[in-house]
């Protein structure tokens, strides 16, 4: 279709105005491989799927891997809607030839279904464009053109120029390496031009339909062929530059900030979380803080050769005022350039004595919604103080490409990629707030935990017996990158085989915090315990005697752990209430699991069992009145616990899953269960009752899952009850209040229905402590003092 106003095609006068790529057009990003040292991250402008099948070597970016969709994708460039033209081009080289056909190329108009640059750069789709092994040219699945000879080496060019409304005309071309003379192309006239509006990526051994298979006999491992690229050129009007989008080298940071109750006031603690950089960069980081309008250096530290963290410890620290802070890094590359790269954020001042403190709490961080848009934009709106994730901020399958377990430098490299999607979608909200991170289970590579004090569990399927899978040296890398920004722990000592420890306390906003590790110490069921056909961690029979499971000498948190919960009680230093915050909650509040909802009469992959060891946990919360914030069940709940006698013990908060891809559910009222004491408003599956292992609860709240999914990866995963808790501490009344909102609420714009049925409740902290009194000691009179402990 032709403007009625020009004498020419739209698209031709675009391309001749801007020289048809002539050499007088400077191109809008040029690759700087050249001057890279050798390494395994990239660089700030790129995203690698997956960051251990790619490095930089001999200044090119070479494919460490020859698996199928390998691919790199250009964060600070995409194609936008202007209707101009574009060229991209890159330098290409065999490096070996796989067992499958291999490919090389270009994909283009990268988006996903979540509208977001890092989706789509995770998992985004778009258009191919390349040569193959065998030297055929392929423009997309359907268009293909033999160069005549296989390729071993040359460039590949691919030009985009309007055609008329709404289409693109696109020529791929391989040029001789060296005189950049062409010696095969491809020509496509038909391509919708909203097809090319995305990311732009590198991608080797593209995307095929998988062969049939034949009979029940083994296919091989798929190996397709390596690659190597060096200057990657972009140019062209329909390019859009986003500096902004650049992720690292520091990547992000999180930080602490506790009244160490002594000489040396508020301890900061920070990490910032760094890529794994070459053995000749620069490996340390300096943080620096505003104070007079002027950055104050305020040291320097290492960063961690396996961790790839670089933590910062500061005592006496200015904790009435906001504090803006940054983080500096320094690096020189081949080319004798140094370039210094700045993270800002702000450690804001302690809100204790102006407001309610603020805590948000998450858990069950899988990607399909990755980077969490609606998570991050309804925190932001409600401004907390404290963030809390309570476990699996990663699974194993997130982003993709499948888990290394061994060797253990491999493994780590695996975990990190994982890890950095965690910080690339919420960093933004933990850099200016302290946070709290506590690996679970997923997070090392385990789909359940009994950690048994360290142990080796000798393999991944012994894993129920007790103790760890993965090498000694890749799980504590996982507590390193979560954790290590923690106040100082209250007994560093690791536990078995060197495996680091996690546990200890933090003071901020006169509220005292517990973390406790529920799954490092927790003895493993198999060969202790007979819980009948299958699993050994379900109870599937409904004739089992669930109390013979509690057998003497099985620990759920462990000995040292309890020891601290007890000291941990008595300390009320700088502080007027406690809060516990755990992977999991002290019940088995989940009797259906999965897509399909199998009924399971008692799941011992819950802080449930062993019994008598969650008594003493609920013992030791009681005394101190603790509230109990945690997640792990994917399954939101609001419970008071009880030991000898309902609610007589301390509530718990179960947060509910960020993005839940296994729901349970909670339904006695399915199975016609009596119900006694039903709470106002009356809700289905509310009351007092014996949970799987014969612990009694009393449920206040419940978030089960709707039986139908709306399609789409969001509404999808709201229905599986996806979503985030909040717990408002008011120190002054002493009152908890808990809240609880849906993946899919808009708190810019708040309406009913954005908290889960059940939410918001309020508690007074003293309701923690749920045992009516026997007898009553003398009348202990206190003058002098605005508040006091008495034991």
């Amino acid at each position: 279709m032709r403007p009625r106003s020009l004498p020419l095609p739209l698209g031709a006068l675009l391309f001749l105005g801007l020289g048809a790529f002539g050499t007088a057009q400077a191109p809008r990003f040029q690759s700087g491989f050249t001057s890279t040292r050798d390494r395994v991250w990239i660089g700030p402008q790129y995203w690698a799927n997956p960051m251990e099948g790619w490095r930089i070597q001999k200044g090119r970016l070479e494919a460490a891997q020859a698996k199928a969709n390998l691919n790199v994708h250009l964060l600070t460039c995409s194609l936008g809607s202007k209707p101009a033209p574009f060229e991209v081009s890159v330098q290409v080289e065999l490096l070996e030839k796989g067992r499958n056909p291999g490919s090389a190329g270009f994909r283009v108009g990268a988006k996903a279904e979540i509208p977001d640059y890092r989706a789509a750069a995770l998992r985004g789709k778009g258009l191919d464009c390349g040569i193959t092994t065998e030297g055929v040219l392929f423009l997309g699945r359907r268009v293909e053109k033999s160069s005549g000879s296989p390729f071993v080496s040359g460039r590949l060019r691919l030009r985009g120029t309007p055609a008329g409304k709404g289409v693109y005309k696109l020529e791929l071309a391989l040029l001789d390496p060296e005189k950049e003379e062409v010696r095969a192309s491809l020509t496509r006239e038909d391509v919708p031009a909203a097809d090319l509006e995305g990311g732009l990526a590198l991608v080797i051994n593209r995307p095929l339909p998988a062969p049939p298979r034949r009979g029940k006999r083994r296919r091989r491992p798929w190996k397709g062929a390596r690659f190597a690229f060096h200057d990657w050129i972009v140019r062209g009007g329909k390019v859009e530059i986003h500096p902004e989008r650049a992720f690292g080298p520091i990547l992000w940071a999180m930080h602490t900030l506790s009244d160490s109750r002594g000489p040396e006031g508020y301890v900061l603690k920070m990490t910032a979380q760094m890529p794994p950089m070459g053995e000749k960069d620069s490996h340390t980081v300096a943080l620096q803080a505003m104070k007079e309008g002027k950055w104050v250096d305020l040291g320097k530290a290492r960063i961690h050769p396996d961790a790839r963290t670089a933590t910062f410890r500061v005592a006496r620290w200015e904790q009435t005022k906001d504090v803006p802070y940054r983080l500096v890094y320094k690096n020189t590359g081949k080319n004798g350039r140094e370039k210094t790269f700045f993270y800002q954020g702000v450690v804001r001042k302690d809100p204790a004595g102006r407001r309610p403190l603020v805590l948000a709490a998450f858990t069950g961080n899988s990607d399909p919604v990755f980077p969490n848009l609606e998570i991050v934009r309804n925190v932001s709106a409600l401004d907390p103080d404290v963030l809390f994730f309570s476990g699996d901020q990663i699974y194993e399958g997130v982003g993709g490409y499948g888990i290394i377990r061994r060797p253990a430098d491999l493994s780590i490299l695996n975990y990190l990629r994982k890890w950095y999607l965690f910080g690339w979608a919420f960093g933004d909200l933990m850099k200016d707030r302290v946070t709290i991170c506590l690996p679970d289970d997923h997070d090392v590579y385990q789909g359940n935990l009994w950690g048994e004090g360290g142990i080796d569990c000798h393999g991944i399927r012994n894993h129920p017996r007790g103790g760890y899978a993965q090498p000694v040296k890749m799980v504590n890398v996982v507590h390193r990158t979560q954790t290590s920004h923690h106040p100082d722990l209250y007994d560093p000592t690791p536990a078995a085989r060197g495996i680091t420890v996690y546990y200890g306390d933090m003071v901020y906003g006169r509220v005292s915090f517990a973390m406790v590790g529920d799954r490092e110490f927790k003895s493993g069921p198999a060969g202790k315990v007979d819980t009948g056909r299958g699993r050994p961690d379900w109870v599937l029979d409904p004739r089992i005697d669930v109390k013979a499971l509690d057998k003497p000498g099985l620990k759920l948190l462990g000995d040292r752990q309890l020891r601290f919960l007890r000291e941990w009680g008595k300390d009320w230093r700088g502080a007027d209430m406690k809060v516990l915050l755990s992977e999991t909650i002290f019940c088995n509040l989940a009797n259906y699991h999965g897509g399909a909802q199998v009924f399971v009469k008692a799941d011992l992959d819950s802080g449930g069992w062993p019994q008598s060891g969650r008594n003493r946990a609920l013992d030791a919360m009681r005394r101190c009145f603790a509230f109990h914030v945690a997640g792990d069940q994917h399954l939101a709940s609001l419970v008071w616990h009880g030991i000898d006698a309902f609610r007589d013990a301390c509530w718990s908060f179960c947060v509910p899953s960020i993005c839940n891809f296994y729901p349970r559910s909670w339904k006695p009222d399915v199975e016609g269960r009596p119900v006694k004491n039903r709470p106002a408003p009356g809700l289905p599956n509310t009351g007092d009752y014996l949970d799987g292992l014969g612990n009694k609860i009393s449920v206040y709240a419940v978030a089960n899952p709707k039986k139908k999914r709306r399609p789409g990866r969001v509404s999808s995963a709201a229905d599986k009850s996806s979503g985030f808790g909040l717990v408002r501490l008011d120190v002054k009344n002493q009152t908890i209040r808990v809240e609880c909102y849906r993946l899919d609420a808009d708190l810019a714009h708040p309406k009913p229905g954005d908290q889960f049925t059940g939410w918001p409740r309020t508690i007074s902290m003293f309701q923690n402590y749920g045992r009516e009194a026997k007898a009553w000691l003398p009348e202990v009179r206190v003058t002098g003092l605005d508040s006091f402990v008495v034991q």
